[in-house]
This record gives C-alpha cells, structure tokens and sequence, in this order.
C-alpha cells in the first residue's frame, strides 16, 4: 500500500428538507385544517478515528463528501425523513487543518474519537407550525436551511513512542529492521528511505512503537533533500533515538547539523529527550569506534551509546533505555486516580462553592 500522509478533501453537510402545506379534508371529519408536516434535518459530517487505518491513500481517490439532504415534509402532519451522517474514517494521529494549512480545526489522536465537524441543515416549517386561534388556515412554509460546506486538509502524524533521526545512510532502517518484524528499504545509498516506516518492538515488559523517517541533511528546513516534510511523524513521540554512522570523517559535526535542523523545525522537537548512539561499530571495531566515540563526547559534551545493528552489538542496551523513557512518559501521561470517594468532608466554616475561608 502507497503511503500518503497528506490529502485535500471538501466535505458539505446535507441541506434541510422544507416544509409542507396541506390541509386535512376528509368525508365526515369536522374541524379540518392545516397539517403540513416539518421538512427533515441534513444528514452531519463526522470524523472518526480508527486503528486498522494507517495512510490517507484511499482520499486521493476519493475527495468528494456530501451528506443527503433532508426529506420534505408532507399531509397528516409527517416530517421528511433525516438525511443519513456520513462517517469519514481516518486514522488515529490525523489532524485535520483549514484550508490555508496552518489552522488545526481537530486532531483526531485516539481510537474510536468520533466528531461531528458539520452539522446538517434544520428542516423547514410547514403550514401546522403557524396555525394559531388568530390564524387558522395558514399557508405558509418554509425552506430548509442549507448545510455547510469547506474544503480541508487531512494531515497524518503517526503516533508512535520513539522517533529515529539521522544523516541519510546513518544506520535507521537497518535498525528498525534488527529490531522489530518491520521490513523497510535497506540499500548502500543515501535516501533510500522515502516514506515513514513503523516498527513494534518489545523490551522487557514494555512494547513501544518506533518510526522510521526518512533521513536530513543540511538545509532541510529550506525543503533540501526531502526537507521536513516527515518531521511531523516524531512530533508526538516520548524520546528521539538520533543515530550518527560512526564511519563517517565527522561524526559530531553530522550530528549538529540534524539538531540544527530540528531547532529551525520548531514544534518542541529540539527540546525532546533523546539518546545518542554511534551506528556501524562492526565496521570499525571496538578500539576505533572507542575513539571516535571520545572525540564525538570530547566535541559535543554528550556520550553516545555505540551500537552495531547488523551484528546485533548493544542493540539491546539501546532499547531498554528507551524503553524506560517511554514507561516514564506514558507513567506521567496516565490521569490521576480519583480519591474523592474516602476523602473528609469540608469543616463548616468552608464556603462550599468556592472552598475559600468565610
């Protein structure tokens, strides 16, 4: 399946049906008069998040959404039937965003969220609803009101716990794959990653999600490269595992240029909690990665962890660290228990609406 993480759609909510005039005549019934019945209400748009949904694929085929319209009242005073919701499923981490790209209307980030976005139109009167004792053979009605209509975009940001960053060819993929059942892309060439790929990846107790996107270079915040357009993927993660290819003539100066480019990013990545390891010590050995490791710390103030995803060397140390991070994270995430039930009633002398002193 193509993966495609960002769709324009336009999505109309159902107009009101309108009302009805009619009167009631029938053979040896007395008292007839007006029983025109209400138009019906517009069918809504509503978005709803689901799990089994991982890319915006199917919206580039289809981008039209139009909820049914309300039915038209009739005699004996029947209102039109309700026009039928329209569901668009989308997956979980989807936001979706006006038309001029930069407002977040709602972000859709649990399973099972469902929110009304257009509401259809009110069905129209008919002629029963003005009857009165002054006015006993109305005949008017009204029209039903018209439902609502925008174009916007959809935007996924993939939920996972833990985002990989790296120079292209830094050893990601490679990782991912070590690591989880994932199976990306894995060749001896830059950009060989093209799209975000996620992996499960179990350590201990603890199961987290990494993904996998694709790697930067300088000059990304400007669109060089594939630019950060796949930034918004690690957004919402707990830690940041920034792999740094060892064999390269500079491996501190190839890890400041990425955390420069997440500081011109911005949306707090800069400020994520992250882990440092050194890729590829199977290339080098033990001795030279030690040393490349001193001088990258000596450079930078940071000690990274030195790993060797192919040889599966220290792989695991890696991912208990981040591991724990993310058992942290989802710790400080989770809603406080509620103790209300055993605790002590107020003293008298509280106000009990505002709990200040009388």
């Amino acid at each position: 399946m193509k993966f495609l993480d960002e769709a324009k759609i336009y999505v109309k909510s159902g107009d009101g049906g309108p009302g009805s005039i009619s009167f009631r005549r029938e053979k040896y019934v007395e008292h007839g008069g007006p029983d025109g019945g209400n138009g019906g209400r517009g069918g809504d748009i509503v978005f709803e998040a689901v799990n089994d949904l991982n890319t915006l694929i199917d919206f580039r085929y289809t981008q039209h959404f139009r909820a049914p319209n309300g039915q038209g009242g009739a005699g004996r005073d029947r209102s039109g039937a309700k026009g039928e919701t329209i569901v668009i499923k989308v997956p979980v981490g989807t936001q979706i965003i006006d038309e001029d790209k930069q407002t977040v209307l709602l972000d859709m980030i649990e399973e099972g969220q469902r929110v009304t976005f257009l509401e259809g139109g009110d069905g129209g009167f008919g002629n029963a609803h003005y009857k009165s004792s002054t006015n006993q053979a109305p005949r008017k009605k009204t029209p039903g009101w018209p439902g609502e209509e925008r174009p916007v975009w959809l935007r996924l940001k993939l939920i996972a716990d833990v985002g990989l960053l790296g120079m292209p060819n830094a050893g990601k993929s490679t990782f991912l794959s070590a690591v989880s059942r994932a199976k990306p892309k894995i060749a001896d060439y830059p950009f060989t990653t093209l799209h975000p790929n996620l992996g499960v990846v179990k350590a201990g107790d603890i199961d987290f999600v990494i993904a996998d996107i694709p790697g930067l270079i300088e000059g990304a915040h400007e669109g060089t490269g594939l630019g950060t357009r796949f930034l918004g993927h690690v957004e919402r993660t707990s830690v940041l595992l920034h792999l740094v290819d060892c064999t390269q003539d500079d491996p501190a100066n190839a890890y400041n240029v990425i955390r420069k480019e997440l500081e011109l990013y911005g949306g707090d990545l800069a400020n994520r909690r992250e882990i440092v390891a050194l890729t590829k010590m199977d290339a080098l050995g033990q001795e030279l990665t030690q040393a490349q490791a001193d001088e990258f710390e000596e450079a930078t103030g940071i000690k990274p962890m030195i790993i060797s995803s192919v040889a599966q060397q220290n792989v695991e140390t890696v991912l208990y660290a981040l591991a724990d991070i993310v058992k942290s994270d989802r710790d400080n995430k989770a809603p406080a228990p509620d103790n209300n039930e055993y605790a002590e009633p107020l003293p008298d002398y509280l106000n009990e609406a505002d709990g200040h002193v009388e």
